[in-house]
């Protein structure tokens, strides 16, 4: 149904600029590499634990959420490349 001019989108129709990519340990690694930032320093920099970013980069667990939408704000700012891949590796994997 088409959207009548002057109406608001709902949320969900909204679009992010910081759309959160598809974060793997190794990209988190990478971006953290690119930063000269130890886990601690990260963690700092994201508002979560330096726990957490083990867990991350290990394959534990996988930032999703919020959680990714910030490592996504923080790597544009960062100017890490961190789009998903489609047969060519991410900055820092090399």
């Amino acid at each position: 149904m088409p959207q009548e001019q002057g109406e608001a989108r709902r949320p969900s129709q909204a679009k992010s600029r910081y759309a959160p990519a598809a974060w793997d340990g190794r990209r988190v690694r990478a971006l953290r590499r690119h930063m000269r930032f130890s886990q601690g320093e990260l963690a700092q920099e994201l508002g979560t634990r330096q726990q957490t970013v083990s867990d991350w980069e290990t394959g534990r667990y996988r930032p999703r959420g919020t959680s990714a939408r910030v490592l996504s704000i923080v790597a544009e700012r960062a100017g890490f490349q961190y789009q998903a891949r489609s047969g060519s590796q991410a900055e820092g994997d090399r």
